[in-house]
């Protein structure tokens, strides 16, 4: 029989995670790194990173390390990618975390908000895939994941710069994901709704926002970081090595209903 429990394990893998320093990010690192993988903690909040790397390390798990990071900026990932090659040997996973959110209408935007949420939700991980799919190109192995959104897919008023971005990368997923199938690299996204974290800490302060939001799941709560992070680290891991070119959805059933119960029809079955 399969050993089922050694395919989630990640033991002697090599890992980088962009964002580490809190959220998504730091759950991810904090995941993978539980599972046995040795972990860079990347992010822009140096002192976040560090923070992560020292917790996982104090842990007794896999050495952490951290490094200071502009996900927006191209040349600081391929620089992160260097790094890790020397410093790891090899890299069998790469985790990008990173997003941008700045909620108007489009025709309130400006042009230098629309820059600054492309450079680095989608550009970002456009260098983020090239930096990354090079080395596992040539070395013939790696997960690559990517963090899309349940906005891709479902929007509201004032979301949809953001929307657009978060579609970009699930269809840049799949493109990625036929290009490097080939030498033995799989590429993925985790696409979370909403997610307990420092970027919807102003939602989650509104009683009303808090609790309109977790109604539009069938399970009517907010979803924590770890349970976003697991999916990660699944994805990571030999449990899926037949996935490639897939957007997890890690939504609390958002995207598989038409809204919050209308109450017309009781959830409470006939005796």
């Amino acid at each position: 029989m399969q050993d089922y429990k050694k395919l989630f394990d990640l033991s002697g893998k090599t890992a980088v995670v962009i964002g580490a320093a809190s959220g998504i990010g730091k759950a991810s690192a904090e995941a993978i790194t539980s599972l046995g993988a040795q972990v860079i903690c990347a992010d822009a909040d140096l002192a976040g990173a560090q923070a992560t790397a020292q917790e996982i390390s104090a842990l007794g798990l896999a050495p952490a390390t951290a490094m200071k990071i502009d996900a927006a900026d191209g040349k600081d990932i391929d620089a992160l990618a260097q790094h890790a090659l020397q410093l790891l040997g090899k890299i069998d996973i790469a985790v990008s975390t990173p997003a941008l959110n700045i909620r108007k209408l489009i025709l309130d935007y400006t042009e230098e908000e629309y820059d600054r949420v492309m450079n680095l939700n989608m550009k970002g991980a456009f260098n983020f895939f090239r930096s990354f799919g090079r080395p596992m190109m040539k070395q013939g192995f790696g997960s690559i994941i990517a963090c899309s959104s349940m906005r891709a897919v479902t929007i509201e008023p004032g979301l949809g710069v953001y929307a657009a971005s978060k579609a970009g990368i699930a269809q840049l997923v799949k493109a990625f994901a036929a290009e490097m199938g080939p030498y033995g690299v799989r590429v993925n996204a985790i696409t979370p709704s909403i997610i307990e974290t420092k970027l919807t800490a102003p939602l989650k302060e509104r009683a009303d926002i808090f609790k309109t939001y977790a109604g539009h799941t069938v399970l009517n709560r907010w979803g924590q970081p770890s349970e976003v992070g697991s999916a990660a680290a699944f994805l990571a891991s030999d449990a899926a090595s037949y996935i490639s070119g897939s957007s997890l959805l890690v939504d609390g059933g958002w995207t598989a209903i038409d809204g919050p119960p209308t109450g017309l029809t009781s959830t409470r079955p006939s005796e």
